[in-house]
């Protein structure tokens, strides 16, 4: 009998994980697919509770359900209770399991880029589902200091204040309008971690053009979580300051090996996946 697994969320067709997954699966001789699942939020429980009883042994969950699902799980794992947020969902037994992996995922892709997150300054832009995985992963990796800003300073506010207790580094805030030359002065790392780079649009452009890359020291690296596109106008601007980039595709990738393995039991095969993800862009 074939494992059923998917990824869960609205509108999900757009998704690169069914062929990081499949391709793994095939390359270790395990019998398993790997589905794309559309759920509207109205509904949403229903046809959740329903994936078990169809098959599904895991599913990830994407936008916009990965909190609503919090309510829907047995047995949350510390990590994404202090995120907020479940992206990978395990069928068991006696319940149903939720972890988040995107945090890990990041702080993998990091470091395999280089990025050393050790007494780092850290600045996260934004104030989502994204921004706080970026900022509890990278706080827990050892960062001294991570400062959110997002354009409404009572939403930074609100996400620092809520996992200053679970990170062992001081977590700042600030208005991205009125903060960032000041953050941006000592940094060593700034993710980009709002919608705003989704796109090749003006509003993109213009987004990163506001930034203030020549306040960052020459050594800091800029990393957006976008991957599509890859280099977002975020990486051109900083690339054209001369600073180090990393796109998105590395958290993209490493969260599904971490997945893969919850779900399996066995290693994932990282380059088979790196390479199907790849092909998939």
């Amino acid at each position: 009998m074939t494992d059923r697994y998917g990824i869960v969320g609205h509108p999900v067709a757009h998704s690169l994980s069914p062929a990081m997954h499949n391709a793994a699966f095939r390359a270790l001789g395990i019998e398993a697919s790997y589905e794309v699942i559309d759920l509207e939020p109205e509904g949403f429980e229903e046809g959740f509770r329903a994936l078990a009883e169809r098959g599904f042994r895991g599913v990830n969950v994407t936008v916009p359900h990965k909190e609503s699902v919090l309510s829907l799980v047995d047995e949350l794992d510390p990590v994404a209770k202090a995120i907020g947020a479940v992206n990978t969902i395990t069928f068991e037994p006696l319940g149903i399991a939720g972890t988040n992996t995107d945090a890990d995922g990041l702080a993998r892709s990091l470091e395999e880029a280089s990025v050393s997150l050790a007494g780092s300054k850290v600045v996260v832009l934004g104030a989502g589902g994204a921004a706080r995985a970026a900022v509890y992963g990278v706080g827990i990796r050892g960062s001294e200091r991570v400062t959110v800003l997002a354009r409404n300073p009572a939403q930074s506010e609100a996400l620092a204040s809520s996992l200053t207790a679970a990170l062992p580094c001081a977590v700042e805030h600030g208005s991205l309008d009125e903060h960032a030359k000041d953050a941006f002065a000592d940094a060593d790392l700034v993710i980009q971690a709002t919608s705003a780079t989704l796109d090749r649009s003006g509003d993109a452009v213009v987004f990163a053009c506001s930034l203030p890359f020549d306040a960052l020291p020459e050594s800091a690296v800029v990393c957006d979580l976008v991957y599509r596109p890859r280099e977002t106008a975020v990486l051109k601007a900083a690339a054209a300051r001369g600073l180090r980039t990393v796109d998105g595709l590395g958290m993209l990738l490493h969260q599904a090996t971490l997945a893969f393995e919850r779900w399996t039991g066995k290693v994932a095969p990282i380059d088979v996946m790196r390479h199907a993800l790849e092909t998939a862009l």
